[in-house]
């Protein structure tokens, strides 16, 4: 039998089997195979999921091989895209069609249905999650059939963007692309009171505006991403390696590992980071100064908060971390998203919604910490990213979630004898 794993490395499970089909047809046979043999299924993309949102003793899926861009319409700004396509190889192909989406997150790696699902988001307070761009969606439903959820079928569409796998095996989606176009991403230090001070400005004046934070400093990161005409200068092979590479993934990974093995030097290491800090500027295609690449491993929570309970938000989990011996070692990012009612889960629904992601190195103790960050973020309204850490369950996800019981509406009709399910999702959506 063989042993899964998430990217992380830190959640696994060894599932009865599992299935890797090559068409909708395949899926459609192995869901009933699983129905038959009176077991569950569950759908793996990338494994940057970092809960145990995946893990199952059923029947574990891979849709790698349901992968590629499939249909192109310019005129409407649609294009047809397989579940299983992984997002930095669609990117390179709507480039060479011209196309591009209008936003993504900072990792480019999860299948196109993980991240959809989860409600990946990047950055811009105009623009929506990457499950905002889905026009339409096929869907394998439990017994085995095939469902096209297009706005005629709102309710069920509604459902299905952001849906953790739930009501089925999600195999295409129709997405909303835009032109190709450039950003000028500006990288530059800033003390954190000053970025907070004139938040709005940031958040307003640019296409996307995003901070890191340093525990134990007084410094920020803010990273500006705007559209230019300016053409792309990509970095050199030399530049790119070092920035990458070296900087901020092996250095980093550095740090963290000194600060494991030694976290009372934590704060220091940190101060030392901050100072090595400099202004950078590039012009390069969009989806290229959108992504940054990730080979150090750690583990994630993240809540989205309405925007304007950031500042008080934001200064409690600051407090938390300085005062108390919480090994935090790794910036905390803040993002901004629009307001959507596109899919009943969205964390952002209905409301401009600022995102604060945490993080633990990899080995080092989160449990504690990222429970008390959690209950800082429900007390301000906080709605968990589902792709990330979270030990809610359906009692307390209800009250945050204007329309959870749509969705469990939906979820009972396609999947009523809970053939998606696992443990998460059973913790998640079922009252106990």
């Amino acid at each position: 039998m063989t042993t899964w794993k998430n990217w992380a490395g830190d959640e696994t499970c060894t599932p009865a089997a599992i299935e890797r089909p090559e068409s909708v047809d395949d899926v459609c046979a192995a869901v009933r195979r699983a129905v038959d043999a009176g077991r569950t299924v569950r759908v793996a993309g990338a494994g940057h999921s970092f809960g145990d949102l995946v893990c199952t003793d059923g029947v574990l899926m891979s849709l790698d091989a349901l992968s590629g861009l499939q249909q192109v319409d310019r005129e409407r700004g649609l294009v047809r895209v397989a579940a299983g396509t992984q997002l930095h190889a669609l990117n390179r192909v709507l480039d060479a069609e011209g196309l591009a989406f209008a936003n993504l997150g900072d990792i480019d790696v999860q299948s196109v249905a993980g991240a959809v699902s989860t409600g990946t988001h990047g950055t811009g307070k105009l623009i929506g999650n990457l499950a905002t761009m889905v026009e339409s969606l096929q869907l394998v439903t439990a017994g085995g059939a095939v469902l096209e959820l297009t706005g005629d079928d709102a309710e069920n569409l509604a459902a299905a963007r952001i849906s953790l796998g739930a009501l089925g095996v999600v195999t295409a989606y129709t997405l909303r692309v835009v032109p190709s176009f450039n950003l000028r991403g500006v990288d530059q230090p800033m003390p954190l009171g000053e970025v907070m001070d004139g938040l709005d400005d940031l958040v307003d004046g640019n296409d996307h505006f995003e901070f890191f934070w340093f525990p134990h400093t007084s410094v920020a990161l803010t990273r500006r991403n705007n559209r230019t005409d300016e053409e792309a200068a990509p970095e050199g092979k030399v530049a790119a390696y070092v920035r990458n590479t070296l900087v901020e993934n092996q250095l980093l990974d550095l740090v963290c590992r000194t600060g494991r093995r030694f976290p009372g030097q934590i704060p220091r290491l940190n101060r030392l980071v901050t100072r090595a800090l400099t202004p950078a500027t590039r012009v390069d295609k969009s989806y290229r100064i959108f992504a940054s690449q990730r080979s150090v491993r750690f583990t994630e929570t993240e809540w989205a908060v309405p925007r304007s309970e950031l500042e008080a938000t934001l200064t409690e989990l600051q407090d938390l971390v300085q005062g108390t011996d919480y090994a935090v070692n790794f910036p905390f990012e803040v993002r901004f998203v629009a307001g959507d009612e596109a899919s009943l889960l969205s964390p952002a629904y209905g409301r401009e919604s600022a995102y604060i992601a945490m993080h633990c190195y990899q080995g080092m103790p989160w449990q504690d910490f990222f429970r008390r960050a959690q209950e800082i973020a429900v007390a301000h309204g906080g709605r968990p990213h589902w792709g990330k850490r979270h030990s809610l369950d359906a009692s307390t996800l209800a009250t945050l979630y204007p329309e959870w019981d749509r969705f469990q509406e939906v979820r009972s009709t396609l999947d009523p004898d809970g053939v998606f399910a696992n443990d998460h999702l059973r913790r998640v959506f079922e009252a106990r």
